[in-house]
């Protein structure tokens, strides 16, 4: 038995998942398909595209939950950071893998208030919230200081077109053999660019549909 599997954390998952497959957002269906195509590709608007979705939960896929689950247990992880808590899906199995791991800190960034406050629900629902450093705010602020030394794990899930900056941001700290999961990665192909090219520091492949897996090896 782990965490993820037992109570509470396992009903909770379920029930969120449940209500994330149920959402709707009035102001996101108010926007034509390009104009939505525009602005999850722009460096410049994802403040307000992400302000509209503020009551989508944007959750990574349950195989994808599972998949950060086991990549935090098998690499011993004490040290997380992620872009894009939205309500907490992936925070809540992160942490789980933290909490068997015997332990660690994920610190985790979200700009939309209302969507920190659900977050903080879940995660003391799930008796995690103990491991979980919440930062409020652009994460582009958030992300740039008070980092630990050495990183096990990034998980990039907020504005895609953000994710070669935030990984700028934590990248001098990312310790040899860390993993970076990037959630819709397609979103931004100069993020891909980057972790693919050769002699970059990293080694990168897609992973299952909507995920890019990356190592960083210098």
């Amino acid at each position: 038995m782990t965490t993820l599997n037992e109570a509470p954390l396992a009903p909770l998952l379920e029930r969120l998942f449940a209500e994330a497959e149920a959402a709707a957002s009035p102001a996101m269906s108010a926007l034509s398909d390009g104009e939505l195509d525009r602005m999850m590709h722009s460096k410049t608007e994802y403040l307000r595209l992400y302000r509209l979705m503020k009551d989508l939960w944007l959750p990574v896929s349950r195989e994808t939950g599972v998949l950060l689950y086991m990549l935090a247990r098998s690499s011993f992880a004490k040290s997380i950071v992620e872009f894009g808590t939205s309500f907490g899906i992936s925070t809540l199995h992160l942490a789980a893998a933290l909490r068997d791991n015997g332990g660690g800190r994920i610190i985790t960034s979200e700009f939309e208030p209302s969507k920190v406050v659900r977050a903080r629900e879940h995660l003391a629902e799930g008796g995690l919230a103990d491991l979980v450093e919440l930062r409020e705010g652009d994460a582009l602020k958030t992300l740039s200081a008070d980092l630990p030394d050495a990183i096990d794990l990034l998980l990039l899930d907020g504005a895609k077109p953000l994710y070669p900056e935030i990984l700028s941001l934590v990248e001098s700290r990312l310790k040899p053999g860390a993993l970076i999961v990037a959630d819709n990665a397609d979103f931004c192909p100069e993020y891909l660019q980057r972790v693919r090219a050769s002699g970059g520091g990293y080694i990168s492949v897609p992973f299952a549909k909507d995920v890019e897996l990356s190592m960083r090896v210098g």
